[in-house]
Order: C-alpha cells, then structure tokens, then sequence
C-alpha cells in the first residue's frame, strides 16, 4: 500500500533557486538534473527520496514561478497546477528576496490548505537575515524559515527535521480503510471477477490494498471469484462479518451474498477512505436528475490501455445512458490531468476508486466543484446506484 500513502512534497520557488540542488542535497544523491541556467527544470518532475522518520516521498520539482515568455507563462501553469496534488510544499527564496513571485505562491498553498515551509538556500552566499525571518513569522504566523545551504549538511539536516515536524502525519501514515468495520478474527470475504480488465497473473490495485488491510487488522481474507460465491455459502457454514465486491458485478453480487451479511464495494470503500464520502453519496442521486444535453465529466486517476471492457470509458457511459435514457455527452480525464476551466459545463462528475492517488489529490480535484455546486460522485457509488444497490453498498458506513 505504499504508493498510496506516499506523501508529495512540492519544491517552489524562482529560477536558479537551487530548488533541484535541494532535492539532490535532501536525497543525498544525484536525483535531479541541476544546470547554472536558469530554467532548466521545464514541467514538474517528480522523484522518490527516503526521508529519515518519515520513509518513502515524492518530490515534485518544479519550473521558476518567474518564467518569463509564452512558453514560461505554460510552465508557471503547470507549476501552480501541481500545488493541487501535493500533501507539502517547500518555498526556496535567496538573498532575503520574499516579493510577488512568493507571495502568489503562498496564496495558492493557502488556497489547497497545503501546509509549507521557506527554505532560504544559498545561505552561504547570502545569509538569512533576522528581519526577513520575523516579518515573514510575523506576516504569516509560526511558519518554519530554515537557512539552507547544499555546501552545509547540518543545514540539509534541520531542514528535514524542519518537514517532519511540520508535515501533518496524515500524509504519510498508513490509516486502514476497513480497520473500524471489523475486529480482529473476523472474516472478511473479497469477491473478485477475472474478467477482461484483470492484469494478467495479478490483481488490482484496490484488490490488494484491501487484502492487506485485513490482514493488518489480523482479520481472515477469503477471495472468491463471483462464480465461485453461491457455493461457497452453499457448502459452508460461515458468516463474513463483511462482503466487498467489484463494483462491475454489484448487482450480481446482491442477489449472490445472504441480506443478513453487509456488502458494499471496492471502490465505494476506497471513496469512503479517501474522499469527501457524504459529498459523494448525496451527489448519486443526480444521476437521476440528468436531462438530455448534460455532460458528465469522467475523472480517472491512473493512465492505462484501453479497451472496449474500460469501465470508465465504455461501461460506465454506457450504463448512464440505458439508465437515464437521455442523450448525454461525457467527457473523460486520465491521470492527474487538467481539469477542464469551465466547471458549469457539467451536470456530474464521477470519480474513479482513486487507488492510484493520495487522499489531499482526490479532495483537490473535487474542491472546484464542490466550491461550484456540481454534483460529484464515484465509480462504485454510481454504479451501485443504477445497479439498485446503492442503499446495501452505504450501510455499513450508516451505522457508524
């Protein structure tokens, strides 16, 4: 499960910061392309560095927020983009220089609730000064300023103590998914499909997340394909304490699993453990608020092959369309792409499990839409909705 806890911390700052120069220093090692030119890191780059205390992080390097010509305003785009997908972010200054360029970041850090940190690097050339440090404490409040200096180890040190005091530890310690659902010994039983969309010789992010989960909460896992689940219940006397299912086959599932046994899904978990669940659930019902010309806005969390099993390209419109019997027109971003500007254009979004992404990129990418009003919701949701399951697939979170 470490991909999806890893904390992102982002480097910002002006060109010729020495913002790779600091990763490299924090990594310890040549992680970062580093040049005298001023520019040289283009699009956010991201790289995986062990922090003492903490573990495994990305850090996303970033263009100058002072690139200039049409080609650097693009590159400043996507540098204020990335501050939407990171769990903390570092602010490189020099020479006591906090103008503009900073505060325009420190407005969007405030803006995603981004918890940061200033590093005033090349301390050696030009020292921190005690006035730049209290007018930027009493300016911003009890905000970290650590002197910084890749020539200066002990400096590199107490800027990694200065993250992990000031990195909330949500970012980066492990919270179970199910842990409040169940009790240790109990059994849990994981209804997996091997159909078209099953890597070959493995499963699925989710599915495995979800298996080590109970084992971490010393429960008992059993995975069953759905056509082995009828006899199972048939030919032994066990009661799960609680049933999960692939949402593709959520209807199936329902008629397969006892009523007295709790059943929900894979990714109605996931939206549970990483989204804003209530926000999710009362966004469903819009699927059946959708009229003829509405665009619903697809959000995939990862990039892969597709094909014509996609759920998000092909089964979940395709599912909308014969539910809603209206004419509708979807859209679909992969990854952590750009969201489209115009939000209004849309009557629903719909999330994927988010397997692949952190918790704070999966409440940013649905704050501009929550801000606008717009319906949002999530795979499983969705489809346990038009599957008539929906209420089955939310009880076990109810009686909470």
């Amino acid at each position: 499960m470490a991909r999806e806890v890893t904390p992102h911390i982002g480097i910002f700052g002006r060109r010729n910061n020495g913002k790779s120069s600091l990763i490299n220093a924090i990594a310890g090692h040549d992680v970062a392309i580093v040049s005298d030119i001023a520019g040289t890191t283009t699009d956010p780059v991201k790289k995986s560095v062990e922090i003492f205390g903490i573990g495994p992080a990305i850090f996303v390097d970033t263009a100058g927020i002072d690139d200039e010509g049409d080609l650097g305003e693009k590159r400043i785009k996507k540098t204020l983009q990335a501050i939407q997908h990171i769990d903390f972010a570092i602010l490189v200054i020099t020479a006591n220089t906090f103008d503009s360029f900073e505060k325009r970041l420190v407005d969007e850090f405030r803006k995603y609730d981004v918890p940061y940190l200033i590093a005033h690097n090349k301390n050696d050339l030009t020292p921190l000064s005690e006035n730049t440090k209290q007018e930027l404490q009493q300016q911003y409040g009890s905000l970290a300023v650590v002197p910084t200096s890749t020539f200066d180890n002990q400096s590199i040190k107490q800027l990694i103590e200065a993250i992990q005091r000031h990195m909330p530890e949500t970012a980066w310690k492990k919270k179970s998914i199910i842990g409040d659902l169940i009790q240790a010994g109990d059994l849990v039983l994981l209804i997996v499909p091997i159909d078209n969309e099953a890597p070959e010789g493995r499963l699925i992010l989710p599915q495995v997340q979800l298996i080590r989960d109970v084992l971490d909460n010393h429960a008992i896992a059993i995975v069953l394909k759905e056509t082995e689940v009828e006899s199972f219940f048939n030919n032994h006397h066990i009661k799960p304490r609680l049933a999960i299912t692939d949402s593709s086959i959520f209807k199936k599932a329902d008629k397969l699993v006892p009523k007295e046994i709790p059943l929900t899904g894979f990714s109605v978990v996931l939206a549970r453990h990483k989204g804003p669940f209530e926000a999710f659930m009362d966004g469903t019902y819009q699927l059946s608020k959708l009229k003829d010309g509405d665009r619903v806005l697809i959000l995939e969390s990862c990039t892969h092959q597709v094909t014509c099993e996609d759920i998000g390209r092909f089964k979940l419109p395709r599912w909308i369309s014969e539910f809603t019997g209206k004419k509708l027109t979807f859209d679909v971003v992969s990854g952590l792409g750009s969201i489209p500007e115009k939000v209004s254009d849309y009557a629903l979004v719909i999330q994927c499990g988010a397997c692949m992404i952190t918790s704070r990129q999966v409440h940013s990418r649905m704050k501009k839409f929550i801000e606008a009003g717009i319906p949002i919701t999530n795979y499983g949701l969705a489809i346990a909705y038009m599957h008539g399951v929906f209420e089955r697939a939310i009880a076990p979170f109810r009686r909470q």
